[in-house]
């Protein structure tokens, strides 16, 4: 059965608040205590949004840019890949949100982006927005853990599992129901992944069993990188596990410069 808003606000308060359990892994002088959950304070981000329009881009840009400057971060919006370009901005940053689908990116723009995330900026992005951007930009797809190839059926029904209860980004939810596009994707097998999904079978015989990773995260150098292939409409964010998934990651991957790799993320074998 789905989880109910009620049950799932049952479960959260047990649990913590999406920045309650993300609580530290560590401390960072004069910064905050272990303890302290995990907010934007302090830190500097980059929401850019843009590309195929079908995937929403500007609402789903009206969900998470208020709640990131309530979360405390210093944001910047842009609605051009040129942000890439900006050699101070990126410098500054600790986190780049992506929601851009297709289109292309020069190599100038591909080479900040990298080496920004690469020196230690946090990458994080849900879909096609940072999983089908750019199809010709392997080391992109390198660098994101994945890239979409398929979504049998289109919009159908189906089941997310959680794969790790222990990791704060999915710590306290329980598996849950979408009706939205269930991306089969090629995948880094040194993510670690958090929630996967099975396919039935039913609009691509040849796939049925398969178990397919929905969330993860990984690194890329330094930076950390999350990434759910939930979120094909902003009203996929009206399932509550999806939107609260989303928020821990963007604020998993905003430790990046503070914390560094976390340790222990190469974990190939996953089940449903």
């Amino acid at each position: 059965m789905k989880m109910t808003r009620r049950d799932f606000l049952i479960r959260s308060a047990v649990a913590g608040s999406s920045t309650a359990l993300l609580a530290c892994e560590g401390s960072a002088p004069g910064r905050r205590t272990e303890t302290d959950p995990i907010t934007g304070e302090g830190k500097k981000a980059l929401l850019v949004w843009g590309g195929w329009q079908g995937h929403d881009p500007d609402k789903c840009r009206d969900i998470f840019a208020p709640w990131m400057r309530d979360a405390g971060f210093e944001l910047t919006v842009s609605d051009t890949l040129d942000a890439y370009l900006d050699e101070s901005l990126m410098d500054s940053l600790d986190l780049i949100v992506q929601i851009w689908t297709m289109g292309t990116i020069s190599g100038d723009q591909e080479k900040r982006l990298l080496k920004a995330v690469k020196d230690g900026v946090g990458l994080a992005g849900w879909h096609g927005g940072l999983g089908d951007s750019f199809r010709q930009n392997t080391e992109y797809q390198f660098m994101v853990g994945g890239q979409w190839v398929a979504h049998p059926g289109g919009v159908i029904d189906y089941r997310v599992n959680i794969i790790d209860h222990a990791d704060p980004i999915t710590a306290g939810l329980a598996d849950f129901d979408m009706h939205s596009e269930q991306y089969y994707m090629h995948v880094d097998p040194a993510n670690k992944v958090l929630a996967a999904t099975t396919f039935s079978g039913e609009h691509a015989p040849w796939t049925e069993g398969s178990v397919m990773p929905v969330v993860w995260k990984k690194l890329y150098g330094r930076g950390r990188v999350f990434y759910s292939s939930l979120g094909h409409k902003a009203i996929d964010f009206d399932v509550p596990e999806a939107l609260e998934i989303t928020k821990r990651g963007i604020l998993w991957a905003s430790e990046s410069r503070i914390k560094g790799p976390e340790a222990g993320l190469v974990q190939p074998v996953y089940r449903s």
